[in-house]
């Protein structure tokens, strides 16, 4: 008979993850970051000398999160960075790409999430209310980013995304494409910041 196909990926750091059945003992953290500080946003169609990373983006999401909810708990915070953490090993996909490909994408990718959140001591699925504002500040992510690096129209980014609520943050720092090395220092700073307070 033959074997099935090989469903798990060599990381950088010796660890073989299982992306049928990941273990959170197979997750490292420094592999998340290093491969979400190599993953470009809007399939790399971005202005810029370097990607808009993923790392990049997720650090941008918690600082929205910030602002739309004032003293925001470290956990929450943290699971809020962690919102895309899967993409480490399955890459990011635009959203029009995932709604073609529907289940299979979406099951594949909370496994791998959840055992990102299990290794680093977060709840298998965040709660509903934290749920809610990493998904509010990813839209609201998604237009600062479709205008100023994507290359749409403000009119276009507020049909798609809706009109974004003003923020105390300043979220232009957190818009310049970066290296991945840097991407990647930026991500594990903030992650372990977030986790001595929690």
């Amino acid at each position: 008979a033959a074997s099935p196909p090989r469903a798990w990926q060599r990381m950088l750091s010796g660890r073989r993850l299982d992306l049928l059945d990941p273990s959170p003992l197979d997750v490292e953290i420094e592999d998340v970051a290093h491969g979400l500080a190599r993953v470009a946003r809007w399939n790399g169609q971005t202005l810029g000398e370097h990607i808009f990373s993923v790392a990049q983006h997720s650090l941008l999401v918690e600082a929205i999160a910030q602002g739309l909810r004032s003293e925001l708990p470290a956990r929450a915070a943290l699971v809020i960075l962690l919102h895309d953490a899967a993409e480490y090993v399955i890459g990011d996909m635009i959203s029009p790409l995932k709604a073609v490909l529907d289940q299979g994408y979406k099951a594949v990718e909370a496994r791998i999430l959840t055992a990102v959140m299990l290794r680093v001591g977060l709840p298998a699925t965040p709660g509903r209310d934290v749920a809610a504002l990493a998904k509010a500040a990813d839209t609201v992510a998604a237009y600062h980013e479709a205008i100023r690096l994507a290359g749409f129209a403000e009119a276009e980014a507020a049909r798609i995304f809706g009109a974004p609520p003003r923020l105390a943050v300043d979220l232009a720092p957190y818009l310049v494409p970066c290296s991945a090395g840097e991407a990647k220092r930026r991500f594990l700073d903030r992650y372990e910041t977030l986790l001595v307070q929690c």
